[in-house]
């Protein structure tokens, strides 16, 4: 069926809910694998180490390409673009769900990866360009909201579907959530562009820009378990190194220069890792010190992402009422306040103390999330909205990433004390440093 055409001033909700659907799958796809590894392992008679390949073989392109994703996706067609990552992605995780023996499995879960990076860098652009101007933060709050609380549901998803069906059943979850985005966006995805492929000096810079990527990812992976990472960090540095140098980094160098979308891909940094500090130190809290049920830590980190979904739309209104910067500016600072009231967290905290708390720092992610990406939408040049998408995806990931690593490595530090405290002060700072880099105001009005 044929695209419908649409005037510039008329919004498209259906385009904006094939953002939030394709938002909230390609997150839950992150963290849904971690669970059904050991089943996997024992399926296919390989060692933990090598199932992890599993989940590795999804996350590490899905991060490392996300930048060669988004300066392809500032020379090509939006709509054709769109469906074909979609269906790539919907093949590749059939092909993970009936793959016969481990090397299938892991293949197929990369290209899922390579189609899951297009797909990252278009969600934000796909809202924003679906509706007027004046309704771009309500379009934005959709994304931006679900995709975190895909994250977060992963593990409880596929641990329930992991003990109904078992372990291929959490390959086809998403299957008709994917079909259904892709009938919405053949019917409503305004035609234009054509698909070509990168020229020769594009796959190497991007090459080059992946390479570096997926070695940190690497180091921070083994960063825990053994001195890999060093190594890691070191092999990065040369293709790092060239890409930057190279015309391939031209845009985002552009971007970042800019102190406008420079500061806030900062906080979104800041913010996610302190979001994945929290998330990974106080379920570890409860559990090891309160000694607390994993029903009752679910459900009690369960609050978080409550808040941060009944906040999410309200953060767009006010977005488009208010101002982008000052709800942005708004949900930092609330989120900061709830980190900050966690520092006391004691050992003879009751689930509903820890809660409330959760419940503040997760309103205030709901707020900020989808102003915060529109800062840096909106402050792209023409013709570069794709590459500041992949920039602020890149940033929110690689804060994801980061955030429990470093929360362990100050806990590690503190002599891994009875309590997480110092895991939590780094992520109480961390969210404190997001405010004042969301409300510099740059100099330059941004591009509209």
């Amino acid at each position: 069926m044929p695209s419908r055409s649409r005037l510039p001033d008329e919004d498209c909700w259906p385009l904006v809910a094939v953002a939030g659907l394709v938002s909230f799958v390609a997150m839950l796809d992150m963290n849904i694998v971690n669970v059904g590894l050991a089943d996997i392992a024992a399926a296919f008679e390989i060692s933990p180490g090598a199932a992890q390949w599993a989940a590795l073989g999804y996350q590490l392109p899905v991060v490392a390409l996300l930048l060669p994703a988004g300066r392809w996706l500032d020379q090509v067609g939006m709509r054709p673009a769109l469906l074909a990552a979609l269906t790539g992605f919907t093949v590749f995780s059939v092909s993970s769900a009936i793959s016969a023996w481990p090397a299938w499995l892991f293949v197929s879960r990369v290209g899922q990866g390579i189609f899951g990076a297009v797909l990252f860098v278009l969600m934000p652009v796909v809202a924003a360009r679906a509706v007027r101007a004046e309704t771009r933060g309500r379009a934005m709050s959709v994304p931006a909201t679900l995709g975190p609380l895909g994250a977060v549901a992963g593990p409880a998803v596929g641990g329930l579907l992991l003990d109904a069906f078992g372990w291929r059943s959490i390959f086809l979850v998403k299957i008709p959530f994917c079909v259904l985005a892709f009938l919405l966006a053949r019917r409503h995805a305004p035609n234009g562009g054509a698909l070509r492929a990168p020229d020769r000096r594009a796959w190497v810079n991007g090459g080059l820009a992946a390479a570096a990527l997926t070695a940190v990812l690497l180091a921070l992976t083994f960063g825990g378990t053994d001195q890999r990472w060093l190594l890691l960090l070191a092999v990065a540095v040369v293709p790092l190194a060239w890409w930057l140098k190279g015309s391939g980094a031209g845009p985002v160098r552009a971007l970042l220069r800019d102190t406008g979308p420079g500061r806030v891909t900062i906080a979104v940094l800041a913010l996610a890792a302190a979001f994945g500090a929290m998330n990974y130190l106080v379920a570890l809290h409860l559990q090891r010190a309160d000694g607390i049920s994993a029903a009752q830590t679910g459900l009690t980190v369960l609050v978080f992402s409550a808040a941060m979904a009944v906040l999410g739309p309200v953060g767009g209104r006010l977005a488009d009422h208010w101002g982008t910067r000052r709800t942005a500016v708004a949900g930092a600072a609330l989120t900061a306040a709830g980190l900050l009231l966690l520092l006391p967290l004691g050992e003879t905290w009751h689930p509903a103390d820890v809660a409330w708390r959760l419940a503040i720092a997760g309103a205030g992610l709901g707020l900020y999330g989808g102003p915060a990406q529109l800062l840096v939408l909106t402050s792209a040049a023409p013709g570069g909205m794709n590459t500041a998408g992949a920039v602020v995806q890149l940033g929110r990931s690689l804060g994801f990433t980061l955030g429990p690593a470093l929360a362990t490595t100050t806990w590690a530090l503190s002599g891994y004390g009875p309590n997480v405290l110092a895991g939590l002060v780094f992520a109480a700072v961390a969210a404190c440093a997001a405010v004042p880099l969301l409300a510099f105001r740059p100099a330059v009005p941004a591009h509209s």
